[in-house]
This record gives C-alpha cells, structure tokens and sequence, in this order.
C-alpha cells in the first residue's frame, strides 16, 4: 500500500513540476517579442505605458530567459524524483521565501491590488507543496 501512495505521490509531483515546467517555458516567446507587445501587455494590465529605457526591455528579456530556464529544470528532474530529492526540497522551500519577497517587492513597489494580491501568496503556496510533497519522496 505504501508502494502504490508513494507512486501516486511521485506521479503528482511529476506533473506538477511538469505543469510549471511548460507554463513557464512560455515565457520564451517574451525573449523576443517586439517592445510594442509589452507596452500593449503592460497598458492592459492598467500600469500606463512601458518605460522605454533599455534596462526594461533588458530585465523582462532576461527575467523571461530565468522562467524558461527553470521551466526545462523542473521538466528534467520530474523524470527521477527521488534522485532529486533534495533539489527538489530546495526548490520548494526557495520558492516558498521567493514568494514572500516577491509579495514585499509588489507592496513596495506598488502594483496593482490583483498582482498583490495573487502572486506572492501563490508561489509560496506552491512552494510549500512542492517542499512537502518532497519530503514524502522514498530517499535513494
């Protein structure tokens, strides 16, 4: 019994990391998307027009790249989980505090109440799941 919870166990996990994994591969359309999409995208979400400033176009570039890469991580290690056990308690635990300072960024920053209000406490919650259905991983 605890072989067939452990497999449904790692079987979640996995798509979990997987479901990530592709959501934030697609931030590898944003790499190269034109700067009139971003301010368009930006002015959707009612914070006015983009700054033009060369910084910007080079943080939400490489800010993309990051989710990308993590994206390809999280797909790789949910092929072996308990191999990466541990990376994976670090990864869920790194994210859960990632998701406290991701919510202080947005308060001081001053986005708006939705994005405030949904990503910080987001990634800590999928953090903390990440960290504990971890933790329940059979160790190699």
């Amino acid at each position: 019994m605890a072989e067939q919870s452990n497999s449904s166990l790692e079987s979640r996990l996995a798509l979990l990391l997987r479901l990530i994994g592709a959501a934030s591969l697609t931030a590898l359309i944003f790499i190269c998307v034109p700067y009139s999409w971003m301010d368009s995208i930006h002015a959707q979400l009612g914070m006015g027009t983009l700054p033009a400033e060369p910084v910007v176009g080079y943080m939400a570039r490489s800010l993309s790249a990051m989710y990308a890469f993590f994206g390809g991580l999280f797909w790789v290690i949910s092929f072996d989980l308990p191999r990466h056990r541990s990376v994976l308690l670090y990864i869920g635990g790194a994210t859960a505090v990632l998701g406290v300072a991701l919510g202080a960024i947005d308060w001081v920053e001053g986005m708006p109440l939705f994005w405030k209000s949904w990503e910080g406490p987001f990634v800590v919650a999928l953090g903390l799941v990440i960290y504990y259905m971890s933790r329940k991983l059979e160790r190699i």
